[in-house]
Order: C-alpha cells, then sequence, then structure tokens
C-alpha cells in the first residue's frame, strides 16, 4: 500500500495562485487530487502553505495539510507531512506535483509498484523515449540514464546518452537517440529516504543543473527508473501551459 501527497503552493513564481487557477470548470489542485484519488492509494493528502488552498480542497473534499510557508521544494513540504504524521519508515509516499492535472492515475500506481518491487531502493521514478532531436537537445527536457537493472546513473539536462558518431554536423545533426528518455516528474519515496533526503543540503551537481533528484545520486540513494506505462499530459508552469492543458481537455485527449 502507498500514500500520495500532493505539494501545492500558491505563490508560484511564473503563475501565482496556480493551483487555483480553473480548468474545465475545476481547479487544477483538484484535478490532480482526482487522479490521484483513482489510483488506489490508502490516503491521499493535499499539502500546502495557503488557506485559499485549504479552503479550495475541502470544497471537493480533500483532506489538506498545512505546512510551512518556507520549503524550498515539494520534496520538503512532503517530508514535513510524513514526519508529523509519523509514517513508518518502510512506508511507502508518492509525490504527484499539484501542477500535473493530466497525471494518469495508472503512472501513480506505477512508480508506487515500482518501488515496492524493489526492496533495497530508496526512490523510485519513470522515464518514456524520446522520439524527436527537439527535445532531445531542449535543456527544459530532463534526460536520465540507468544502469541495465534500472538504477538511476545521471539526470541531466544536457542530451543524454551522446552516440559520439551520430552527428557529423553538429548538435542538430544528431540521428541516433538510442536509450534516450525523458524523466517524468513523479517519485515514489520510502519515508525513511524520504526524510533523510530532506535532510540533506543542496549539493553541487545539483547546484549546476538545477536538479533536486542529483542531491540523492550524489548522497548514494538507489534510485530505479521504470519506462513509463504511457505519457502524461503536460503539467501547467505557464499560462501557455493552461491553454494546451484546455485545449486538450475540449479535444476530449487528456
Amino acid at each position: 500500500m502507498f500514500r500520495v501527497v500532493i505539494p501545492a503552493r500558491y505563490a508560484a513564481a511564473r503563475l501565482p495562485g496556480k493551483p487555483l487557477l480553473p480548468l474545465a470548470g475545476k481547479p487544477i489542485v483538484q484535478w490532480v487530487y482526482e487522479r490521484a484519488s483513482a489510483a488506489g492509494a490508502q490516503q491521499v493528502l493535499i499539502a500546502t502553505d495557503d488557506e485559499l488552498i485549504v479552503s479550495a480542497g475541502h470544497s471537493f473534499g480533500a483532506e489538506v495539510v498545512m505546512t510551512a510557508a518556507n520549503h524550498a521544494s515539494g520534496t520538503d513540504r512532503i517530508a514535513e507531512v510524513a514526519r508529523s504524521r509519523g509514517w513508518a519508515p518502510a512506508s511507502v509516499v508518492v509525490n504527484v506535483q499539484g501542477d500535473e492535472p493530466l497525471m494518469p492515475s495508472g503512472l501513480i500506481r506505477q512508480v508506487a509498484a515500482l518501488l515496492e518491487a524493489h526492496a533495497d531502493a530508496d526512490i523510485a521514478t519513470l522515464a518514456s523515449p524520446i522520439t524527436a532531436v527537439s527535445e532531445f537537445l531542449d535543456p527544459n527536457t530532463v534526460k536520465v540514464a540507468a544502469d541495465g537493472a534500472g538504477r538511476a546513473l545521471y539526470f541531466s539536462r544536457a542530451p543524454i546518452p551522446w552516440n559520439r558518431d551520430g552527428a557529423p554536423a553538429g548538435l542538430a545533426s544528431q540521428r541516433d537517440l538510442t536509450g534516450a528518455r525523458r524523466h517524468i516528474g513523479i517519485y515514489a519515496y520510502r519515508v525513511a529516504a524520504l526524510l533523510r533526503l530532506a535532510e540533506l543540503p543542496v549539493s553541487a551537481l545539483e547546484a549546476l543543473e538545477k536538479l533536486e533528484q542529483l542531491r540523492a545520486l550524489e548522497a548514494g540513494f538507489d534510485i530505479r527508473v521504470g519506462n513509463a506505462a504511457e505519457r502524461p499530459g503536460p503539467d501547467v508552469n505557464t499560462l501557455a501551459d493552461l491553454e494546451r492543458v484546455r485545449a486538450q481537455i475540449a479535444h476530449g485527449s487528456a
């Protein structure tokens, strides 16, 4: 069994009030909550720092936890919830970001099952194949490389793995995307690992790439990466993203 915590911060830098923005008649955070609730978790919580989100969550029947306003990341917010609730160290909690209204319920189940299947793993996450050179070269698309057992070796904004002989005319001429996978930002944690991670300082590689998962790798955490059974819809970071999701829902492809 597993739990889901949805970190939802009101004061997002690029899109303030993002969790409450309307999407086909419901706030974004309600879409996320409903997807998580359909995943078979034993408990789904919203963790926030704002009373408006608390009120909105209660209006659609969610359990909402008020957390500190100074958390640097959703991971820290979830760790506060796990610590205050006294969850067992070996139990599993899934982080579903509050800006992922089209995250499939099946992927939430999948990432939890992946961690449960590997007793020695600390964290599990998912990835999907990259099929376009433009996506491969895009620094906003996080890439992941793993070993044969599915243990993460590295996460990067750079194009990895790179075929040295596949791009004779420069970066944009790369035509061999063998092994290239886009990291999907959903995580399952063992609570003990989550609490330990939240206590660690920002690591050197994390500071360079602005990728929190590198802190875990540098600290020796075992992160398992699975091939996502389906590709999630886009997350919402800007108004353009929101319009893209609205269009996807309107066309019945959500």
